[in-house]
């Protein structure tokens, strides 16, 4: 489009900001990207769904998809946050199985994409908002891309000590060194932000 050819603003709101990453990331010769603001976002994944969220008919779908395995074909194919789901637990089957978070994290060890590495890192500014009582996305620090160890839920590493920051996987190291990473933590559950905070941390980047 034209009137994006100077560059354009993306404000994502929990998984939505995930798809705006992917546009950055995936979309080769787009106009560019200036700023990124993610909202509670699942941004290193989620470790379940919380099937506390929505109506009976939601729970029931999701508790069907879930016994099926969430890396089964017919979860991936089916259930949209299957593929933002990293059981701790079952990081082969993940990296193996998940349609699109590993894709977009570059964590195939065998299948690094250098592509979506330069275009994140060509960011202005990368504007992380997380809910610090979130009960959605679990753990919360997901949200600033910090994430549990593999093969427990016990211990969250923070965002600079996983292996997707200190190797640079998608450029998070880069861009941080560079300053233009803004960690922000406001009070509430998902997705909640007040007018002051909307004001304070998302306005100036637009």
């Amino acid at each position: 489009m034209k009137e994006l050819s100077k560059g354009y603003n993306i404000v994502g709101l929990s998984q939505g900001s995930l798809i705006g990453r992917g546009i950055v990331e995936f979309c080769e010769g787009a106009p560019p990207v200036r700023n990124l603001i993610s909202v509670a976002a699942p941004q290193a994944g989620v470790a379940s769904i919380p099937l506390n969220a929505g109506g009976t008919t939601v729970r029931t779908i999701a508790n069907s998809i879930m016994k099926a395995g969430a890396y089964s074909d017919y979860a991936q194919k089916r259930f949209a946050p299957t593929g933002y789901i990293k059981l701790p637990k079952n990081i082969k089957g993940y990296l193996k199985s998940c349609k699109f978070l590993p894709k977009l994290n570059n964590e195939r060890p065998n299948d690094r994409n250098p592509a979506y590495k330069k275009r994140f890192s060509s960011l202005k500014n990368l504007v992380l908002i997380m809910n610090e009582n979130d009960t959605t996305i679990r753990p919360k620090e997901s949200s600033w891309f910090g994430y549990y160890e593999d093969g427990s839920t016990k211990k969250v590493l923070q965002p600079r000590e996983t292996k997707l920051y200190m190797e640079d996987w998608i450029g998070l190291k880069k861009l941080d060194k560079a300053g233009r990473v803004k960690f922000i933590k406001v009070e509430g559950n998902h997705l909640q932000i007040s007018g002051a905070e909307l004001l304070h941390y998302i306005i100036p980047y637009l």
